[in-house]
């Protein structure tokens, strides 16, 4: 009989998405999340519309008709301890708030392994990269402190590879998938905690949703792999198209970003993968360009980054700096990356001041 794993996700957004996988899985699944999406998820389930390939629309999943169990709870209202694995489902900056950071530090604390669905990878993780001098990019997080408490061993790091969103005119428990891709985890230190990961990858990969009118395979999988390396395919993608829609005095779309000058974008996602293979990377991990250029086609709007940036936010995920300061220490230096981390902090500096 399969083992029923406690999965605790820290956000509700992408969280959602994994977490609503799980569950179709059999699993059972806490969401921590604000109060307002903790009613939400109670009441009425995590709602997933995605496109399926071949079928006309979006397929809707509700949580609530799956074998598993989906709920959702505040960060005083759990305990760490009593969960198999915890999935860090939120944007970097907001780990370091009231309530968020004292479960963190209660996750650390109680060993339980986690997985970081984050563009940024926690600043722990980058201790298990070959490489990475992770004490010298400690100024690409928003508060790195919030990690020292963290073993390597017992985090590791998945690429959260499909594109998501919660459309504005929706209840909040609503998220559409914009681009069905897998979540691409590496391996844990331990072997152990590793075959749970492929487990949970196995039991998401045999699930057969039914429509109504007959059952599907449904996309977004979970993938793990045994390079540490993998997650950072993201990397090229963030660098080339979603921190490149940050322009002085407004945000483009992806899909504007990564076609408006094709030479410039192959340029900078080139750069990044001979990074990343600079490191230890295997190049047949990475997304090569045109693949990553065609999906942009799709991606008709700004990236998150940039709608943070320009909603005002105070902080967004670094991953622009983080690659700029991994970089610097084998060597490499990109003008166009340069040039899009001055845009960046130009703009955060704007919004500080109008924040004070």
């Amino acid at each position: 009989m399969q083992k029923t794993y406690k999965i605790l996700i820290m956000g509700a957004s992408y969280g959602s998405l994994l977490g609503t996988k799980l569950a179709l899985a059999g699993h059972d699944v806490t969401l921590i999340c604000l109060p307002v999406e903790v009613e939400a998820f109670n009441k009425d389930g995590a709602i997933i519309r995605m496109p399926i390939k071949g079928r006309e629309g979006l397929v809707e999943i509700n949580s609530k008709k799956a074998p598993g169990k989906l709920s959702a709870a505040g960060t005083a209202d759990v305990k760490p301890g009593d969960y198999d694995l915890v999935a860090l489902a939120m944007q970097e900056p907001q780990y370091r708030s009231p309530g968020v950071r004292e479960l963190l530090d209660a996750v650390a604390k109680a060993k339980v392994p986690c997985m970081s669905i984050m563009n940024m990878p926690p600043h722990t993780y980058l201790k298990r990269v070959p490489g990475v001098d992770a004490e010298k990019c400690r100024g690409s997080y928003t508060d790195s402190t919030v990690w020292d408490n963290f073993d390597p061993k017992l985090m590791t790091l998945c690429s959260p590879d499909p594109q998501a969103f919660r459309p504005p005119e929706e209840k909040i428990n609503v998220l559409q998938v914009r681009l069905p891709t897998n979540f691409k985890a590496a391996r844990f230190d331990s072997d152990a905690h590793t075959a749970m990961l492929r487990q949970l990858g196995a039991d998401i990969d045999a699930v057969r949703f039914d429509t109504g009118s007959g059952k599907i395979d449904l996309p977004v999988k979970l993938k793990v792999h045994e390079s540490v390396f993998v997650p950072l395919a993201k990397w090229s993608m963030l660098i080339a198209g979603n921190y490149r829609c940050v322009q002085k005095d407004a945000a483009r779309s992806i899909k504007d970003a990564v076609h408006t000058d094709l030479n410039a974008t192959r340029d900078v996602y080139n750069w990044v993968v001979k990074l990343c293979v600079s490191l230890g990377a295997a190049e047949k991990d990475l997304v090569p360009f045109e693949k990553y250029a065609n999906a942009a086609l799709s991606l008709g709007s700004p990236s998150s980054a940039a709608r943070a940036l320009f909603a005002g936010l105070p902080n967004i995920e670094r991953v622009d700096r983080l690659v700029q300061t991994i970089a610097a220490q084998k060597g490499m230096k990109s003008a166009v990356l340069d040039e899009t981390v001055a845009l960046v902090d130009a703009r955060l500096e704007l919004n500080r001041k109008a924040a004070k």
